[in-house]
């Protein structure tokens, strides 16, 4: 069937850190973000919203990203030990 097609949770979970951490710094992304990012990239037929949500949660789940609450919620790389923040 379509499983064959689909695209990995953990594929998913890559490619969203990867644009999570090339924004860094730069650009504050929403979950939203990401999902439409993930779609955009692979078509609704092979990645999901439930698929994108999944992504996420393994995400912050095993620490390589957080949610920073600025006036909205933002999926964010976490602070580096013993770095200062800016600002």
């Amino acid at each position: 069937m379509s499983e064959a097609t689909t695209v990995s949770i953990e594929t998913i979970a890559e490619e969203m850190y990867q644009l999570v951490s090339e924004c860094a710094g730069k650009k504050n992304l929403k979950a939203g973000d990401l999902t439409k990012a993930m779609i955009a990239k692979h078509g609704e037929q092979t990645c999901t919203r439930d698929d994108c949500k999944k992504a996420i949660r393994l995400l912050i789940d095993s620490g390589r990203c957080i949610y920073s609450y600025l006036g909205g919620s933002y999926i964010q790389l976490p602070p580096k030990e013993g770095s200062e923040q800016a600002g």
